[in-house]
């Protein structure tokens, strides 16, 4: 037992060293400014330019949102038909691949609906419609020293947009707060003459629409913009549609709130029925990484489960080597009492000597009920069973209906096994009643068998 001790004292005493020892050195990461130059447009971002607020806000109200953490070729897998509207927020930690552009824009022409909200858009992401085109520019530049969770800073000199025109996008809509970061858009067409004069691969060039007379059916909708361009922009592509917002702060957490922007932002994602998926496998977030080895990154469990770990392998091994020198087997000692009792019960079997078997047990049920009473052994049994019943629950009738049938079998009265069985049964059930306990040899007996 002491031993015992010294081990559990022991490894205790080692699992408070290696937890002193981690905290001790572990250092904290420096906590970085959330920015607009290095803006996080993670849904799973609280910060400045997170759009937690946004996402949480959805799936509060009973939109049917998800944060779609794989490769952009599940889409066209099983989930890819349960996936209406597919969004992709700002510049993402990891760039769209051609074969991911490719998928994308298939899946949108199968009849996806892709929102794409950004300052300085991938033009691989928004392909021609026909023979129109979109053109991005950014009218300003975040600094470094830009506090983003200003909104005074952020929207300086900036007057609010309106609609130029009721749409589904701009319902219950006065007027929308973008930054001064906004980008800004302008639908071209593309010169058909000079692209195929041109043996170059270089951007065709454009004239913009107002100069366009001819009517395309194709050409994309300018739902909010003002003299610099357009803010918001929709069209189709094959059989779905492609909508690009030019400012993320509409829809992040420091800028949803100005103004008409969370309307905005829900009638980006909720123009189209059914789930919405928010990309974040571009962010980051992919589900290769290990979702409880994420959770403790940057802090000491994860260095403490693994050293705890190694601790019990190492006490595991060293339990299961030999320290001392080999002892003997144990030799069982195979003249047990119980075969003896064993024979006897065959033979009184064998020979129908129920009766005796029901003495056995009877005459050492009877005397432990008259020591339990604090009667002679001979004394009557109505007096035994009365003696007993007054210092427990049984019944002292029916403690004297046993006595009486156990003694008629043992004087030779007729009995089956079954009602033999049936007697040794019930006067058990009376020593469990009281409490009795086996007598010593008994007992022993009992754990040689087991």
């Amino acid at each position: 037992m002491r031993q015992r001790l010294t081990i559990v004292l022991t490894i205790v005493v080692i699992l408070g060293l290696l937890v002193i020892l981690n905290t001790i050195t572990y250092v904290k990461e420096q906590k970085v400014n959330d920015s607009e130059f290095t803006a996080n447009r993670s849904t799973y971002h609280a910060g400045p330019t997170g759009t937690r607020a946004f996402y949480d806000f959805l799936s509060e109200s009973g939109h049917k949102v998800m944060r779609w953490r794989e490769a952009t070729e599940k889409l066209l897998g099983s989930s890819g038909p349960k996936v209406k509207t597919f969004v992709v927020i700002g510049r993402t930690q990891l760039p769209f691949t051609s074969e991911e552009t490719t998928v994308l824009l298939r899946w949108i022409g199968e009849g996806g609906h892709f929102v794409l909200i950004d300052r300085d858009p991938e033009t691989s992401l928004m392909p021609r419609s026909g023979n129109w085109m979109i053109a991005s520019h950014q009218l300003d530049f975040p600094q470094f020293d830009l506090n983003a969770n200003d909104q005074k800073q952020m929207t300086e000199t900036v007057t609010a947009l309106k609609p130029v025109q009721p749409t589904l996008l701009t319902q219950q809509i006065e007027e929308v707060m973008p930054s001064r970061f906004a980008a800004r858009m302008k639908v071209v067409a593309m010169n058909s003459v000079s692209a195929e004069h041109s043996g170059e691969h270089k951007l065709p060039s454009v004239e913009i629409v107002e100069n366009e007379t001819e009517n395309n059916l194709a050409a994309p909708v300018v739902h909010i913009s003002d003299r610099d361009g357009a803010l918001l922009v929709d069209y189709a592509y094959g059989a779905g549609r492609i909508t690009v917002l030019g400012d993320p702060y509409v829809v992040a957490n420091n800028g949803i709130s100005s103004h008409d922007n969370l309307q905005l932002a829900i009638n980006l994602v909720s123009s189209v029925d059914g789930l919405v998926a928010f990309d974040e496998y571009h962010q980051g977030k992919g589900i290769t990484q290990n979702e409880f080895a994420s959770y403790f990154a940057g802090t000491p469990v994860l260095p403490i489960v693994a050293q705890v770990i190694l601790l019990i392998l190492f006490v595991l091994w060293t339990r299961a080597r030999r320290f001392a020198r080999p002892l003997p087997l144990v030799q069982v000692d195979r003249r047990s009492s119980l075969e003896f009792v064993a024979s006897m019960s065959e033979l009184q079997e064998r020979s129908r000597a129920f009766d005796l078997a029901v003495e056995n047990i009877y005459s050492r049920t009877r005397r432990v009920l008259s020591r339990y009473a604090g009667v002679d052994y001979n004394s009557s049994r109505s007096e035994v069973a009365a003696r007993v019943a007054m210092r427990s629950t049984l019944d002292a009738h029916g403690l004297e209906t046993l006595m009486r049938q156990c003694e008629e079998t043992i004087n030779g009265a007729p009995t089956s096994w079954r009602q033999a069985i049936d007697l040794v049964r019930r006067l058990r059930e009376v020593e469990r009643a009281l409490g009795l306990r086996m007598r010593s040899r008994d007992a022993r007996q009992a754990a040689e068998k087991i």
